[in-house]
């Protein structure tokens, strides 16, 4: 908030209530969007060649609504209540974005400066969810299905590795110069030869997003491990700690902060390799989606998978990032997300 939205609103030289502040953003951000509403409605589509817009009318009165609830939070000047909060620090990306879906809307609505159908304005977005929300459902059902086993198998496989060549040096000497020549191999490059080698395209995809996990949570893990300081060790020794104390007990969790690293740095990769091979050879995901609709011209329903696909992994990395802060909360916030 800034410090022009702080100051005391008055009347006639008084406060109104105490503690009563006006959200001048909510406000400016409420007016842009009554006027993208309003240019929404009151403004002839224009149509070209077989595209014809629907939902406009829907789309102009969410943003006509969403412009009432706006104002409603920045004259009411509650600020108590978390959602409350969370609008206000979200105010100015609330006024850049009906900045942005206004110029989207007269670009490619209203005055067809954008091709089309390759540009699609943003009542579209609104045909997509309402009409095909059942082959886009199945597809993001599935892609999660597909993503979890392949993340799951290759972050397990990952971590047993990166603790095994951390904490044995025999082990790391074999296992090494293997990690170095194969693990900056990209995942994708290997897709003809899983295709060939596993029996169906699902299992060969499984383990491509295992393989694009599995590297960088062993190297993480791995020097994790190996970086521990030796200090911790002798003091465990002293009272009697076995191997497996030692590993267990104090070499993996002293490591787990680079584990998360990894483990973030695994799943982000693992994103690319789901679409990647699901446009190859999977019948069904949000990659198979996006290739289906780019197939048929549809792109909207292609922005539309976009879209969805952005929030869906944004709230994934955001959900291991909540699990990490809760573990290690003694480094909460030390890498930002």
């Amino acid at each position: 908030m800034s410090s022009a939205d702080a100051l005391p609103a008055r009347a006639g030289g008084a406060a109104l209530a105490p503690g009563w502040r006006l959200w001048k953003t909510g406000v400016a951000a409420a007016a842009v969007w009554a006027g993208v509403g309003g240019v929404t409605l009151g403004w002839p589509n224009v149509e070209v060649g077989f595209s014809s817009w629907g939902y406009t009318q829907e789309f102009g009165v969410a943003t006509l609504a969403l412009a009432a609830l706006l104002l409603l939070v920045a004259v009411s000047g509650a600020e108590q209540a978390r959602p409350v909060r969370a609008l206000r620090r979200a105010g100015p990306w609330l006024l850049a974005l009906a900045v942005a879906v206004g110029a989207w809307e007269i670009a490619t609505a209203k005055l067809a400066l954008l091709p089309s159908p390759f540009f699609a304005p943003p009542q579209s977005l609104i045909e997509v969810y309402v009409t095909d929300y059942k082959r886009l459902g199945d597809s993001l059902v599935n892609s999660l299905w597909l993503l979890a086993n392949g993340f799951v198998l290759g972050a397990a496989a990952g971590f047993l590795t990166g603790v095994a060549i951390g904490w044995s040096r025999g082990l790391g000497y074999w296992v090494h110069p293997v990690l170095r020549f194969l693990g900056p191999v990209p995942s994708t490059a290997l897709l003809p030869m899983a295709f060939f080698f596993f029996p169906s395209s699902w299992s060969a995809a499984v383990f491509l997003i295992a393989l694009a996990t599995w590297f960088p949570v062993t190297v993480l893990t791995w020097s994790g491990v190996a970086g521990v300081n030796r200090a911790y060790y002798d003091v465990a020794r002293t009272m009697g700690a076995n191997e497996w104390f030692l590993v267990l007990r104090v070499a993996i969790p002293a490591a787990l902060p680079q584990v998360f690293v990894g483990l973030f740095m695994g799943l982000g990769a693992s994103f690319s390799v789901l679409v990647a091979a699901e446009m190859m050879g999977v019948k069904s995901g949000l990659g198979w989606y996006l290739s289906w609709a780019q197939g048929w011209a549809s792109y909207a329903n292609m922005y539309g998978a976009l879209f969805v696909m952005a929030l869906v992994f944004s709230g994934l990395i955001t959900l291991l990032f909540l699990g990490r802060d809760r573990l290690l909360a003694w480094q909460k916030g030390v890498v930002k997300w």
